[in-house]
């Protein structure tokens, strides 16, 4: 039986969402290890003199459990 867990996480990349939750994932699995998937939750922007400065997301990622 296996057992996971879900913890939500923020990425920010000056990039793109596509690169916001590239960057996401490669940090989290730096910590949690049997990463299985993940939920984007919401895609933000930041914006400063009317240009789009950084991408954002917010992420569930779930994650298998050690026996």
């Amino acid at each position: 039986m296996s057992i996971a867990r879900v913890t939500e996480i923020s990425a920010t990349s000056p990039t793109s969402f596509d690169d916001a939750v590239k960057q996401g994932i490669e940090r989290a699995s730096k910590t949690l290890r049997h990463i299985q998937g993940a939920w984007v939750k919401d895609n933000n922007v930041d914006v400063a003199n009317g240009a789009v400065t950084a991408y954002r997301v917010n992420m569930q990622v779930t994650f298998l459990l050690d026996d």
